[in-house]
């Protein structure tokens, strides 16, 4: 199974502004990105990443005056629960079933 992921955010400002975005999937979870999470932001202005001190992606740009849309899309594999039957032995290793 795979979950779609995403968001569109649409704002308007009446002037530049400058903007830290956190919108990112956590870096604890990108390995299970089937389809990478790129903010889109229309109109298209350079961004600037990098990471805060907990691990979150932060992206600032400077936002245009008038309407500003950021977005993205993202597919993503979520983590299969533990059989519930299944049994361990102290070891942690998969103990047979009976």
């Amino acid at each position: 199974m795979k979950l779609r992921i995403g968001y569109e955010l649409q704002y308007e400002f009446p002037q530049p502004i400058p903007l830290i975005a956190m919108l990112n999937v956590h870096f604890s979870r990108v390995a299970d990105l089937a389809a990478p999470d790129h903010i889109v932001i229309s109109p298209s202005v350079p961004i600037s990443c990098y990471r805060d001190g907990f691990g979150n992606w932060c992206s600032r740009i400077l936002a245009p005056a008038g309407h500003v849309r950021l977005s993205t899309d993202a597919v993503v594999r979520p983590v299969q629960p533990m059989n519930a039957t299944a049994r361990r032995d102290p070891g942690g290793r998969k103990a047979m079933q009976p």
